[in-house]
C-alpha cells in the first residue's frame, strides 16, 4: 500500500513539474513576443540599431541561456559587464535546470495521463487541476497592485545577488529588456499554465460524460 502511495505521488509530482517546466521553456522561447516589443516599443530608436539587428542579439543571449554547449556570450552589439555576466550565468544554470526537468518529467507525466485516460480515470484531474488554477489568479493579483515589487521579490528569491540590477552604462543589453517584456512574459506564462489546468478539467469532467 505504501509502494503505491509513493509511486502516485510520484506521479502527480511529475506531472505539475512537467507542466511547470513545459510553460516555463515555451514562455523563454517566445521569441514572437519579444519581437512585438522590439516593434511597438520602439527599441531600435532608443540603441539605434534595426529591428532585425537586436533580434539578432536576443537570439544570441537565448542560445547562450539555454545551450549547453555554448559557453560564451558574445553578443554582437551589447557589450557585458562582469556583474552582469554573472547574473547571466546564474539565468543560465536556472534555465538548464529547467530544461532538464522538463526532459526528465515529460514521459512520465504524458504516461500517467495514458494511464488515466485509457482507465477512464481522468476525472481525477478536476479537483487538483483547479486547485491549481487558484495559484496564477493569485499571482497575477498580486503583480496587477505592484509589478516593480513583484519582479523585485521574485529576484530575490531567485539570485542571492543583486548582480540582475543592470547599469545601461556597462549593461546597454538592459535598454532593450524593457520591463513591460518581463511583465507579458509573467503574464503570458500564467496564462499558459490557466489554459492547462482548464484544459485538464475539462477533460476530467469529459469522463463522466463519455460513461
Amino acid at each position: 500500500m505504501n509502494k503505491d502511495r509513493v509511486k502516485v505521488a510520484l506521479q502527480w509530482f511529475s506531472l505539475f513539474l512537467a507542466i511547470i517546466t513545459l510553460v516555463i521553456f515555451l514562455t523563454i522561447n517566445s521569441v514572437w513576443l519579444y519581437w512585438l516589443n522590439v516593434k511597438v516599443g520602439r527599441l531600435s530608436h532608443i540603441v539605434e540599431l534595426s529591428t532585425s539587428r537586436i533580434m539578432e542579439n536576443y537570439l544570441q543571449l537565448l542560445a547562450y541561456l539555454q545551450l549547453p554547449w555554448v559557453t560564451k556570450l558574445d553578443m554582437m552589439d551589447f557589450p557585458t559587464s562582469p556583474s552582469g555576466l554573472q547574473h547571466f550565468i546564474d539565468v543560465k544554470h536556472l534555465f538548464l535546470v529547467n530544461n532538464s526537468v522538463l526532459i526528465i518529467t515529460i514521459w512520465p507525466a504524458v504516461r500517467f495521463l495514458r494511464t488515466l485516460s485509457v482507465k477512464k480515470m481522468l476525472w481525477k484531474l478536476i479537483r487538483p487541476f483547479q486547485t491549481a488554477a487558484l495559484v496564477p489568479v493569485l499571482a497575477g493579483l498580486l503583480m496587477l497592485v505592484n509589478f516593480n515589487q513583484f519582479f523585485v521579490d521574485f529576484h530575490k528569491i531567485l539570485f542571492r545577488n543583486s548582480d540582475w540590477l543592470f547599469d545601461p552604462r556597462f549593461d546597454p543589453v538592459i535598454l532593450v529588456l524593457p520591463e513591460t517584456f518581463f511583465s507579458q512574459c509573467f503574464i503570458l506564462a500564467f496564462g499558459l499554465f490557466e489554459l492547462i489546468m482548464l484544459w485538464g478539467v475539462w477533460r476530467g469532467k469529459r469522463t463522466f460524460l463519455d460513461k
